[in-house]
């Protein structure tokens, strides 16, 4: 399919599908599902956006916007000085391009046991935007302009080493998040200990195969991050829950008995539940990890968005570079289709993780990377993360005074005091992956609570509502539509909202 087919394609939806959302709303509606019904192929090459452009009579602006929010939704990637291509490996349940034919149906002798496990998971979703899917952040306030700028920056300019692998990733870059770590995370590192990678799974996954054997014990938070869970169950790791308290996460005397070679946990702000880890079962879970050898990864994903108080103390910066190896992402702080995360570790894995990381995945996206660094470095990032905090706290406010008012004592609050989520319990026998099938039918989406554990006779039912990506005139329809469900699903069972159902 050539760039002319593809302009003809898109006139052809753009034009027969009119309405009242703005051309650049509606551009990127066209393309999207263009990429997602497969009528624009993966690792096709889209017409430069002048091209586009003039075959639509549009402006350009419309069509590089359009481009920009693919991009940052992880639809789109660009190589440098080559243009713009659908990515290769985007998987969409149900994608299938027109001359393909029809692949015969899955069996079990198709895959691996561990494949049958991932595959199986069924937590991902197709839907990854809108009221209120939790973990992605707002878009339409990233600076676009700055960054374009800076990545144009780096494009345009002759520097042959920014297209090549880099060891642990662009130096720069580990150096300003150093110095971020040190000031706002009490983080003593060299910036050699810094290690950038393609997002936090692939991050995890170098943790499980340098430091752990197959059959080696894992510890994860109960109810925790699912996503990590899979991750490490794919490396061959034994997944093994461990209850939370209104202090965190809370091994007893008998778990430890069996120790883990690894922990993975979220200290500052528990995922999904939002409790913060005390003082003292930090440091019981430090001298611990030292008397048994385990390992404890502190996955920090969103240390950045607290609204009322600061942020607490490293377990890394307490540790002393020990036995905790530090986790951060700007997924959540920028945009999702950035997929840089980056990890710190102590001094005496830095020359293993270098290797491994080499070895395993040959980083790269170094241009991605510099522009990254000039980023925070000139402020960018600073004063990005003080916008959203203000927009963010609007948003998580107006969201919870809604179901406070329509719902009451149905709905028990966990955490919410940052992030990009609030976690609700329900207080009523209700299967919550039934009510959130009849959410998204309706067109809002939450994940349930009880995909969060991983032994489902310990499971509560409850709702897990991202806020972030939903601008302020949506939340309140959205919520209205979420709290019809929610009612009906509780009349159902003979009560509507009563205390203590």
């Amino acid at each position: 399919m050539n760039a002319e087919l593809i302009g003809a394609l898109i006139a052809q939806r753009l034009w027969s599908q009119p309405g009242a959302s703005l051309l650049k709303t509606r551009l990127y509606l066209v393309l999207r599902q263009a990429i997602l019904d497969g009528a624009i192929p993966t690792g096709i090459k889209l017409p430069p956006s002048r091209m586009l452009a003039d075959a639509l009579s549009l402006g350009r602006n419309t069509v590089v916007r359009a481009y920009d929010q693919l991009l940052i939704e992880g639809y789109l990637e660009t190589r440098v000085g080559d243009g713009t291509y659908v990515v290769e490996s985007l998987s969409v349940p149900g994608r299938r391009a027109a001359s393909q034919t029809p692949r015969p149906p899955a069996t079990t002798e198709l895959l691996s046991l561990r494949g049958r496990r991932i595959a199986g998971t069924g937590a991902s979703s197709s839907v990854q935007h809108g009221a209120f899917m939790p973990g992605i952040p707002d878009t339409e306030h990233f600076p676009f302009t700055t960054w374009r700028r800076l990545l144009s920056k780096y494009v345009r300019r002759e520097q042959s080493h920014l297209l090549h692998y880099g060891v642990g990733g662009f130096g720069p870059l580990r150096t300003e998040l150093a110095d971020y770590l040190r000031a706002t995370r009490l983080i003593q590192c060299e910036p050699r200990q810094v290690m950038i990678f393609n997002g936090t799974h692939q991050a995890i996954d170098l943790c499980a195969r340098l430091l752990c054997d197959a059959g080696d014990r894992v510890w994860m938070e109960e109810p925790g991050y699912w996503g990590a869970r899979t991750v490490l169950q794919a490396a061959g790791l034994q997944a093994e829950p461990i209850a939370l308290d209104d202090k965190g996460i809370a091994p007893t005397e008998a778990d430890w008995e069996k120790p883990p070679r690894l922990v993975f946990m979220s200290p500052s702000s528990q995922y999904p539940t939002g409790i913060v880890l005390s003082l003292e079962r930090r440091l019981e879970l430090l001298a611990k990890a030292r008397e048994h050898g385990a390992w404890l990864i502190e996955d920090d994903y969103d240390n950045e968005l607290r609204y009322h108080n600061r942020p607490v103390a490293s377990l890394f910066g307490l540790d002393g570079a020990e036995r905790v190896i530090y986790l951060g992402t700007f997924s959540k702080v920028m945009y999702p289709g950035l997929r840089l995360a980056y990890l710190v570790v102590p001094p005496a894995l830095v020359d293993a993780f270098a290797a491994g990381n080499a070895e395993m995945y040959r980083e790269g996206r170094l241009t991605d990377q510099a522009a990254l660094a000039e980023f925070i470095a000139e402020g960018h990032f600073a004063a990005h993360l003080k916008r959203m905090r203000a927009i963010y706290r609007e948003r998580r406010d107006a969201l919870r005074s809604i179901l406070s008012t329509r719902l009451g004592d149905a709905l028990t609050a966990s955490g919410g005091d940052g992030g990009l989520h609030l976690l609700y319990y329900f207080n009523a026998p209700v299967d919550d992956a039934v009510l959130a099938a009849a959410s998204m039918a309706r067109g809002v989406v939450f994940r349930p609570l009880s995909i969060y554990y991983l032994d489902p006779d310990r499971a509560r039912s409850g709702m897990n509502l991202g806020y972030a990506c939903v601008p302020m005139p949506r939340i309140g329809p959205a919520a209205d539509i979420l709290c019809q469900v929610l009612e009906q699903g509780f009349a159902e069972l003979g009560r509507r909202c009563p205390v203590g159902c």
